[in-house]
């Protein structure tokens, strides 16, 4: 099995290492924004490197594969010089700051077909996320009509909650759109095949200053963190906290979206709704383990995950008997199990399991059409 390391010692940087060690994949080491935060997290993590650079990273003849989840203005340059250093690559969305930047990443890719260039959208391998594409593409919806759903939290809904994603030049143009819509869109996308058409979309920012700590705080922290900071300064906000898309897919399905980083009690609520002519079908992040399946003239169900009850695919990514729950933590295990099983398998040319750099550049792009479309007040074609 390859051996990977991992970039940033954020939220996100320990679950990709907990997730690789559960997929039996080593991890050989860490690098944060500084030594002492490698060192810190080496051994908090109990991982055998703690790097200096990321230079020493990739000088490193041991690490096959780096996984990248730093601050999203870090993404392009890191992935380009992992690739062209001849490393795997699994980056955190988005992609890159711009289409460009993913457009290049894209090409680049592309020149060096034996490596893997994948995108972190591991919402997709929730089991019950591929038993319902199954069923669609079994037709048991029927012609699908219409998705309806949103993504919302509320980490940011206090002036005094502070993150790095707040700003622009750290995450781009767009915040609560680019860090979990493109999780909805990428993930609506991938279960019922639907390609986006044309979209209009409106944002607005409810909390227009927050205070920023003159000390760093961690992503998530929890409700001590919602307190006023002794010492702070105002930071006027220029990201959407809130945002309402339309889509028209491709044929006559329809679209709506609604995602929100201000909405009180929402933790992490991914939802949707699929309309089709035979049933339909929603689902809640936050009850994962479970399909609520609509019929027209019978009862409806309720689905609970088992995997003696799903699709061969689903069930080969389903680890427990039904009544014993998989959740969040296991969807980054599923996806590194497909990555790196299509790494050992060696034939680069096969289909690929898994969300590609082609995958991050189309949510950039749909970002960019979401951006376009709020400030023209209009409907954009993608």
């Amino acid at each position: 099995m390859p051996n990977a390391a991992v970039v940033g010692t954020g939220f996100i940087g320990p679950v990709h290492v907990e997730a690789l060690r559960r997929a039996g994949v080593t991890v050989r080491g860490i690098l944060g924004i500084s030594p002492d935060k490698s060192q810190e997290a080496a051994q908090m993590l109990g991982l055998e490197v703690a790097y200096a650079s990321f230079q020493e990273l990739l000088d490193d003849p041991q690490v096959d594969s780096v996984h990248i989840t730093t601050p999203n203005k870090t993404h392009f340059e890191l992935a380009k010089s992992a690739l062209l250093a001849g490393k795997h690559v699994i980056c955190e969305k988005p992609l890159a700051m711009n289409a460009q930047e993913t457009g290049e990443l894209v090409e680049v890719a592309r020149s060096r077909p034996n490596q893997i260039a994948a995108t972190n959208y591991n919402i997709r391998f929730y089991p019950l996320m591929l038993h319902l594409r199954e069923m669609i593409r079994a037709g048991e919806l029927g012609e699908i009509f219409s998705v309806r759903g949103g993504y919302i939290q509320d980490w940011l809904l206090y002036d005094t909650d502070w993150n790095w994603r707040l700003m622009p030049e750290e995450g781009g143009d767009l915040r609560a759109i680019g860090d979990i819509g493109t999780h909805w869109m990428d993930l609506v996308g991938f279960v019922t095949g639907l390609k986006i058409k044309s979209l209009m979309a409106d944002l607005a920012t409810f909390v227009p200053v927050h205070k920023k700590p003159r000390e760093a705080v961690a992503t998530f922290k929890g409700k001590e963190q919602s307190s006023q900071p002794v010492d702070f300064e105002p930071v006027e906000i220029n990201t959407e906290d809130w945002g309402a898309v339309l889509f028209h897919y491709e044929g006559q399905a329809r679209g709506t979206l609604n995602v929100s980083q201000v909405t009180a009690g929402r933790k992490n609520q991914l939802s949707f709704e699929i309309a089709g002519s035979k049933g339909s079908a929603a689902w809640n992040s936050e009850r994962p383990n479970e399909i609520w399946l609509g019929h027209r003239d019978r009862p409806n169900e309720v689905l609970l995950r088992d995997p003696s009850q799903m699709h061969d695919l689903a069930a080969a990514h389903a680890n427990y008997p039904g009544g014993h729950n998989e959740g969040f933590p296991d969807t980054f295990k599923q996806l590194y199990r497909a990555v790196y099983g299509y790494m050992q398998a060696g034939d680069f040319s096969a289909p690929k399991p898994y969300p590609t750099f082609e995958d991050g550049h189309h949510e950039v792009l749909l970002c960019e059409a979401i951006l376009a479309s709020h400030k023209e007040r209009r409907w954009i074609d993608v």
